[in-house]
């Protein structure tokens, strides 16, 4: 038997089936610019994707680990509140990408 991936972050919940825990980065809505300036939200304009960092993930998650750099929509979404601190709770499916950090070279990151 393996050790459940959530106890070694302290999370007070076991995740089930294709769920991914992330945390947001940043404050809500607002980003910076690569100069360092802050841009609020009421100045974005489309849609646009959000970073995430993954805190937990459920058993049959194939391509995420805690601690990946995840890329998802943020209007759809669903939010909770573990121990006073703000989470987002997505399926794997919804997660448009992985930080290339942890990607080996010749993968192509494709599910076949």
């Amino acid at each position: 038997m393996t050790a459940d991936p959530n106890l070694e972050t302290g999370l007070p919940i076991r995740l089930l089936h294709d769920r991914v825990l992330v945390r947001m980065e940043g404050a809500d809505g607002e980003r910076r610019s690569t100069a360092g300036i802050v841009i609020p939200a009421t100045a974005s304009m489309g849609k646009r994707l959000a970073w995430a960092t993954a805190v937990g993930v459920g058993p049959n998650v194939r391509s995420i680990v805690s601690g990946d750099r995840v890329l998802f929509d943020p209007d759809d979404r669903s939010e909770v509140e573990l121990h006073g601190r703000g989470y987002v709770l997505l399926r794997e499916r919804d997660v448009h990408a992985v930080a290339a950090e942890r990607v080996e070279p010749d993968s192509t990151g494709l599910y076949l």
